[in-house]
């Protein structure tokens, strides 16, 4: 029987981890570590492997590189094939780093983003696979797709 994919779903607080559990339908055959920076959100996705990274922003630097290395012992523990991000910075190191360990990407730009790609959506372009936005006139682009208002 062949293995199930290895999915990092990983978000920051707020509306980017309510968006990630909208995608629990499309991932429901794979096994999925959620990894986020509220420790409370754990009771939203049950029995699943859940992990926290720290809150960083590039306001702050320092917290930004113990995301990094938090990050990476989790690439090294979990072996993702796939990370998924919804935003923001947690997502975008992730994506970044998921394509050093080999992973493929996906980045969904939050809905909150109506009228321009997110910092962290424009940091990740070139290096996930596919970026989304859920709003038509944000992916005029070649790098950015649109498939409908997903989340």
């Amino acid at each position: 029987m062949p293995q199930r994919p290895r999915v990092m779903a990983i978000a920051s607080g707020g509306g980017h981890w309510v968006q990630l559990l909208r995608l629990r339908p499309a991932i429901a055959d794979c096994d999925v570590t959620y990894v986020t920076t509220v420790p409370s959100y754990q009771a939203a996705v049950g029995n699943a492997s859940f992990r926290v990274v720290t809150d960083a922003t590039a306001a702050t630097k320092l917290r930004l590189l113990v995301l990094a290395s938090q990050l990476i012992w989790l690439m090294i523990c979990i072996r993702p094939d796939v990370v998924i991000s919804t935003g923001a910075a947690p997502g975008c190191l992730a994506i970044r780093l998921g394509k050093l360990f080999g992973c493929r990407t996906l980045w969904i730009d939050s809905i909150a983003n109506a009228n321009t790609l997110s910092r962290s959506g424009r940091l990740v372009l070139g290096h996930a696979d596919v970026v989304l936005s859920q709003w038509e006139h944000v992916a005029q682009s070649d790098c950015v797709q649109f498939h409908g208002g997903v989340l």
